[in-house]
């Protein structure tokens, strides 16, 4: 159904309209008495061999939802009920912003991708904090996603990671310090190695003062090199990271089918989908490889089907996130990894 009449339909749509449009239906549709129990029966599995114990919490099964999707946390109950385990809100920052201007976010069909240059527009730490408060699936694993404001200086964004902290420490289970988003100016000067260390000591140290520290892990690009991700793996020691997300959007573009005049109208912002599956899987097995599987990593980047799924956690992810995958597949891809993990752990017991 959804390949046959509703992808069709939402790609005749410009993409944010339709993300828009999927939101709404998707919040309306939820309020009808028996619409949690029907979506759950549809998309939901739940099976012992799905449960997964990773940075110290229990996820009901290793398929998450990616930042960037329900950046202000609309939907994590039709999300649990869509059959994920986990959701990633946000990128949040302390104060609401607009992003950047529209047109920002775009679809390349011929290549199963996104571009997006969205700019981490969102309604605010304490918006977003007050919203989570009030969700319903308290089984469902919440992830925060932060960020620094478009306004606020390099030199001052561990103020902004530090306030989201201390607004959404009560309402998600585990942090994720953005700084690897190719669409907020000189963002990603903070994955340098000295900026990123005294940034992630001050969140680090905020973070364990609270009443219950959060598991803190780092997003980083898939533009770096293999250096870089050394230092990425010593400085996760040094600062005492619970894990890594691999990885966030690419700012490169080879390798497409989509004609390069159009792709170079689009203009500036991150591409997502199955053109980043090889290069994700390569930094997760990179990090894993030398981290001797100790680092706990979320592997995201093209995850299509079933089969691109076990590639990643074969190459070392511990748990796994969609977003492209989820646009151009449809929530039936939720249900197709967890039965593909289902059957893969039978066959092996």
């Amino acid at each position: 159904m959804y390949h046959a009449l509703v992808k069709p339909l939402l790609f005749k749509l410009d993409a944010e309209k339709a993300h828009h449009l999927v939101f709404d239906n998707l919040r309306r549709a939820y309020k009808v008495p028996g619409a949690r129990a029907l979506l759950r029966g549809l998309y939901d599995l739940r099976h012992p061999n799905l449960e997964r114990e990773v940075l110290g919490l229990p996820f009901r099964n290793p398929v998450g939802m990616a930042a960037g999707f329900d950046k202000n946390a609309e939907l994590t109950d039709e999300l649990g009920a869509l059959g994920f385990g986990f959701v990633e809100i946000g990128t949040v920052t302390p104060r609401p912003q607009p992003g950047n201007p529209t047109p920002r976010l775009f679809r390349l069909p011929a290549d199963g991708a996104l571009i997006n240059r969205m700019g981490f527009n969102n309604d605010g730490a304490e918006a977003v904090a007050a919203r989570l408060r009030h969700r319903r699936d308290r089984g469902l694993i919440i992830g925060g996603n932060i960020g620094k404001n478009k306004d606020t200086p390099n030199a001052q964004a561990a103020h902004d990671y530090v306030a989201c902290i201390e607004a959404l420490h009560e309402v998600v289970d585990y942090f994720v310090v953005n700084v690897s988003s190719p669409n907020t100016p000189n963002l990603r000067a903070l994955q340098e190695r000295e900026p990123l260390i005294e940034l992630l000591q001050q969140v680090q140290e905020r973070n364990q003062t609270l009443p219950t520290p959060r598991p803190l892990l780092l997003k980083i690009a898939p533009d770096l090199t293999d250096s870089q991700l050394d230092d990425i793996l010593l400085i996760a020691r040094e600062t005492n990271l619970s894990g890594l997300v691999a990885t966030n959007t690419t700012i490169a573009r080879t390798g497409l089918t989509t004609p390069t005049a159009h792709v170079a109208a689009l203009g500036a912002g991150g591409l997502s989908g199955r053109p980043l599956r090889q290069r994700a899987t390569d930094v997760i097995r990179y990090l894993s490889r030398h981290s001797r599987g100790q680092l706990p990593i979320i592997g995201v980047g093209g995850i299509h089907s079933a089969a691109d799924a076990q590639e990643k956690l074969e190459a070392g992810a511990s748990l796994l996130q969609l977003y492209s995958g989820f646009i151009y597949e449809g929530p039936g891809l939720t249900k197709q990894i967890n039965q593909a993990l289902i059957e893969a752990t039978a066959e092996r017991l």
